[in-house]
């Protein structure tokens, strides 16, 4: 664990958040984003788009301290509480995989069945550890999260963050998808999820390093 990368991080909080919220068609912009999170109430907005913010809020300082505690792993436990703080009543349930079926918009690809996600969890597990290079690991573990849809909602925002996770446990700056990229992001996501062809995917995600120095 690199505890400068966390502090830089940390330190650039607001846009993490801000891109994160934006790729969930969030309306705050970033000046809102900056006052939301300094403690003061942004008006003209909905409860459910500020939610929407905090949750986000949460969910990356969850990450930080699991990685400062030592805690991140590659583990359905670790996973559900990321979502769980993800997707804080905007889900259907959180905090848990889902009891139901799913589909994703814009595609005819079905995600797995409800009662099969414990297996195709352990599959997947088995999977990334066989891949030695750590971005490829990270990358691919997204792509894989998002796919199979494990929970009912905050599926590409957990899989984000566990992918950063094991990016930051490695001392590797973690991929942040700006929102100026967010058409193209959601166009190569439904190619990949109709093809599951990861390559296009893994290409895309590799130019949004973010860089400190």
């Amino acid at each position: 664990m690199n505890s400068k990368l966390i502090f830089q991080c940390k330190r650039y909080i607001a846009q993490l958040v801000y891109d994160t919220a934006a790729l969930e068609d969030s309306p705050f912009t970033f000046p809102e984003v900056q006052t939301l999170l300094d403690g003061v109430t942004v008006g003209g907005h909905k409860l459910s788009d500020q939610k929407l913010i905090m949750n986000q809020r949460d969910s990356w300082n969850k990450l930080f301290e699991l990685i400062e505690t030592g805690k991140f792993t590659l583990s359905k436990k670790i996973a559900c509480d990321l979502q769980a703080k993800a997707a804080e009543e905007e889900a259907f349930d959180w905090g848990c995989f889902r009891t139901g079926g799913v589909r994703i918009s814009g595609t005819d690809y079905k995600p797995p069945i409800y009662n099969n996600l414990d297996a195709k969890w352990n599959e997947m597990v088995e999977s990334i550890h066989e891949t030695e290079n750590v971005k490829n690991k990270a990358m691919l573990l997204f792509l894989k999260m998002a796919r199979n849809q494990f929970f009912w909602d905050g599926n590409k925002r957990t899989g984000r963050l566990m992918m950063n996770g094991m990016l930051l446990s490695e001392g590797i700056p973690p991929i942040l998808i700006p929102a100026k990229a967010k058409l193209e992001f959601n166009t190569k996501m439904i190619n990949f999820y109709n093809s599951n062809n990861e390559q296009e995917m893994m290409e895309f995600l590799s130019r949004f390093y973010i860089d400190f120095d």
